[in-house]
């Protein structure tokens, strides 16, 4: 039965591998603290923070979410560990909000490795602290016990640690923040909830005990999959047992009007078979990307319980080597290599268990993805889905975009589109610099340049298509006229707002432009006077392509820029950026919050997004055509047709 607690009170913990589940309003830092037997933490060794997410015997989560779950096993704690204190704080220079008195009240569940409620807290009365101690699990005469805290702090994450003790406390809350920023700087944002059930979870898989994710504590790889239970106040639908069930009774927003598709009936001892939507949703095109989310996630518990299998398996053994030679009449003769042999064979077992559930089930996703990539609508597709080929453009705008795909160490034949909402609620920057990245490596710096604006332009043209006729703008930065190859298929098929602007003048007039622009809807939607608004004011979406910032910019200009990247996605203004974050180091500090606002891709395979569940670094691979298509020259021709059809 589960403890409901209120602040002070304290439960006894039954067992001592645990997780503890936080869910709140908006994105939080979770972390947690070691103390000593009087509650001290002595020093930032002793602190699981998102730059540092592992300690021995605790795991945290490597990014803020308004999710986590923290894996936690008391037994592998150091002796001289009395107590473990779990923190939240709000992310600080990202635009959320700044105290907990604005956001829902954060709850928190200790649990078992099955999922089973322990102990929860609901953390209510919060107002101006930006940072609380939520709960501590706390060691008293040889048993674990488990006590809600709630204290919070209004001078954040710094007050806090000082407050427990330990020395830098200011120093090591900002680089907390900063590594959370830059951690958010790099993630796919999630697709937002349409409903307070919009959770997507898939059922478990396997014949053991599920695993905790994002990272669990050390534990048998014959656990399955990492599969989560439902948050507070949500339902769920468990199967015990079997292969991933492709239902998907969890992959939802909203109820549909109409059942999705089904698979057919497995035969006995048969996985069941895909089907292309059979995620809920009001529309084919929303289910479909329920379900490419949803396999998004799959594949990121599922690596996270394999590298979590494999960590224990290794663990385990050195722990067994250093128990085994610790002996002195084991280091003589044979028995040491009994048990150097021994200890090796049960980690080849366990890894090869983890490794037979992790191929079983991305056997399985691959099933499901060849059955969905020929079902995808244009906006979805890749380039070289035959879709395009009779594209026309739509009458509506699609839910999503594909910016690209996705895919993990593990099985990189694997590959999971990259959609991002529409319109687009963040703008995105084409990294042109020389990455860290072995694609990048063995290209020059011109080369890298060109595939960066080249990858800008089938962006541009993607969301040229998949807008209705004359809904969408796109305007061109080039200032010194180094992007005409790139250019050359949005030129030619007239689809620019006008020739791309070059030149201090060039760059002046087209961001004096879009600011004007911003500026009038602004104040039009504030007044609720939309109709106020001037007659030769564009008010569908517009898109600027700006091609190697910082170059030809001046200290306005760079200023309009972060304006425009700041307010304009509110109002329809995004910003799509071709640049080397190196050649603004000039600037300073000034333009990372630039840098920060936006989603960062690049023109080569490269391993630097992270999804927003465990934190993996996935490898993204940027969008091309099939070598001699003239799919590109099509589409463009195709939105032409339809502006002239539309008389536009």
């Amino acid at each position: 039965m589960t403890a409901e607690l209120v602040r002070g009170q304290n439960h006894t913990l039954p067992q001592t591998r645990l997780e503890i589940r936080v869910s709140a309003g908006s994105p939080v830092v979770a972390g947690a603290t070691l103390g000593d037997e009087n509650g001290v933490v002595r020093g930032a060794e002793w602190i699981a923070h998102p730059g540092s997410p592992q300690l021995p015997g605790l795991e945290v989560s490597q990014q803020a979410a308004a999710g986590h779950r923290l894996a936690v096993d008391l037994e592998a704690l150091p002796e001289t560990v009395h107590r473990v204190t779990v923190l939240l704080a709000l992310p600080v220079g990202v635009g959320g909000p700044t105290r907990f008195g604005t956001t829902a009240a954060p709850f928190v569940a200790v649990t078992g490795l099955d999922g089973t409620e322990i102990a929860t807290f609901t953390l209510t009365g919060l107002d101006a602290e930006s940072a609380v101690s939520a709960l501590e699990l706390y060691r008293r005469q040889g048993a674990w016990k488990v006590r809600a805290v709630g204290q919070g702090y209004a001078a954040g994450l710094a007050e806090m640690l000082a407050d427990q003790g330990l020395a830098g406390a200011a120093e090591l809350a900002a680089s907390i923040q900063e590594a959370v920023a830059r951690s958010l700087a790099r993630s796919v944002a999630p697709p937002p909830p349409r409903t307070p059930e919009g959770d997507r979870v898939r059922q478990a898989s396997g014949p053991s005990d599920p695993g905790p994710a994002p990272a669990a504590p050390p534990q048998p790889p014959a656990a399955t999959p990492v599969q989560p239970t439902a948050e507070p106040g949500t339902a769920s639908a468990p199967t015990p047992g079997g292969p991933i069930n492709y239902a998907h009774p969890r992959r939802q927003h909203a109820a549909p009007p109409t059942p999705p598709p089904t698979a057919p009936p497995a035969q006995p001892g048969q996985a069941a078979q895909p089907v292309a939507g059979d995620a809920t949703g009001w529309s084919m095109d929303e289910r479909l990307y329920n379900q490419i989310w949803g396999m998004f996630e799959d594949l990121a518990r599922a690596a996270a319980a394999y590298r979590s299998a494999v960590d224990f398996a290794e663990s385990r053994m050195d722990q067994e080597l250093d128990r085994s030679l610790s002996d002195p009449r084991n280091r003589i003769g044979g028995a040491g290599d009994r048990a150097r042999e021994e200890a090796r064979a049960k980690r080849d077992e366990l890894t090869a268990r983890a490794r037979e559930v992790l191929d079983r089930d991305l056997a399985q996703l691959a099933a499901e993805a060849a059955v969905v990539e020929p079902a995808l609508p244009a906006a979805y597709a890749g380039w070289d889905n035959p879709v395009w080929h009779a594209h026309r453009i739509p009458m509506e705008l699609p839910m999503a975009l594909r910016l690209g795909d996705l895919h993990l160490p593990e099985r990189t034949g694997l590959r999971i589109p990259l959609l991002v909402r529409l319109p687009l609620e963040r703008g995105i920057w084409v990294d042109s610099g020389r990455t860290a990245s072995e694609a990048a490596a063995l290209l020059d710096s011109d080369r890298l340049r060109r595939l960066a604006m080249e990858t800008a332009v089938l962006h541009a043209a993607r969301l040229l298509a998949v807008y209705p006729p004359g809904e969408f703008s796109v305007h061109v930065i080039d200032p010194a006229g180094s992007a005409a190859g790139p250019l050359a298929p949005l030129v030619d098929a007239g689809v620019l707002a006008g020739p791309p602007a070059s030149g201090p003048q060039g760059v002046a007039s087209v961001l004096a432009h879009l600011t004007r622009r911003v500026d009038l809807v602004q104040m039009a939607v504030r007044a609720g006077a939309a109709d106020s608004l001037p007659p030769d004011l564009d008010t569908g979406e517009q898109l600027l392509v700006v091609n190697d910032f910082p170059h030809g910019f001046d200290d306005r200009a760079v200023t309009q820029l972060r304006y425009l990247a700041d307010e304009g996605p509110a109002v329809g203004v995004h910003l799509l950026m071709v640049a080397d974050r190196e050649d603004a180091s000039a600037y300073g500090p000034v333009l990372d919050p630039l840098w920060r606002s936006l989603l960062r891709i690049t023109p080569v395979a490269d391993s630097h997004l992270a999804d927003p569940w465990v934190g993996h670094a996935w490898t993204y691979e940027p969008p091309v055509t099939p070598p001699g298509s003239r799919v590109l020259e099509q589409v463009l021709a195709a939105v032409t047709a339809a502006r002239r059809a539309a008389g536009r």
